[in-house]
């Protein structure tokens, strides 16, 4: 069974362009939990543009199934996640201005600065997970750094699979069988959708856990959170 996370920064986004705390970042991953996801996921940035770092604390004791932060490991970051203590903690390379994630770790230049930062949090039982792009030669980096975990990051297979290209599966499903190879847990996450969830599940072997936000919160606002978290559930069956 893949493991179904929300990520609620659309949440906070929409919180933040009104002030004040309405939508309750914290009510909502309760109430996601209740509609059946498994996880609930944040993206706290430098710049505090959605979520917030005092969100990520405050989420703590309500996230009773899995918590995952993501973020660059810069070390305010490291700070954070090593004071809160999340489930899983997913390494993404993203330049401060960026408006989303948009390349994985060169897990190869920076095999190094990853092995550290990997072997701190393992130190302090969280569990590791990098941001890869689908390139073998990335995910034979991975196992080498130590991390427990790839996210294969999804955008160029989303917007293929829009284009009618359903072979664009084929260098996630390799990466994924190589990381099976190697002991790897394999969980994926950018711009997957009801459109493309069951056929990216049925294609990828071992699949732990996807991370949804952007079009899980768009498609909410046509069919409402908790028929959407619903149909998410029953494709990833």
């Amino acid at each position: 069974m893949t493991k179904l996370s929300v990520n609620i920064n659309k949440i906070a986004t929409l919180r933040n362009s009104r002030g004040g705390d309405v939508p309750n970042v914290v009510q909502f991953a309760k109430d996601v939990q209740t509609f059946g996801a498994e996880g609930v996921t944040i993206h706290p940035r430098p710049d505090e543009r959605h979520i917030r770092y005092q969100d990520a604390y405050d989420l703590k004791p309500e996230v009773y199934t899995e918590y995952n932060i993501e973020g660059n490991p810069i070390p305010k970051f490291v700070d954070m996640v090593l004071q809160i203590k999340p489930t899983q903690v997913t390494l993404v390379p993203d330049a401060e201005d960026a408006i989303t994630s948009n390349a994985g770790w060169d897990t190869v230049k920076h095999k190094d600065f990853l092995v550290d930062v990997i072997k701190e949090f393992k130190n302090n039982g969280i569990r590791t997970s990098i941001f890869v792009d689908p390139e073998l030669h990335q995910i034979e980096g991975a196992k080498e750094i130590g991390t427990d975990r790839i996210e294969l990051y999804t955008e160029a297979f989303a917007h293929q699979y829009g284009l009618g290209n359903e072979s664009a599966i084929k260098p996630y499903a390799d990466c994924a069988d190589l990381a099976n190879t190697l002991g790897l847990g394999v969980n994926a996450g950018h711009d997957l959708s009801l459109d493309n969830i069951a056929f990216f599940k049925q294609n990828i072997s071992g699949l732990l856990e996807v991370s949804i936000g952007h079009a899980l919160i768009s498609e909410s606002l046509y069919m409402g959170i908790e028929n959407v978290i619903a149909k998410y559930l029953q494709k990833l069956k």
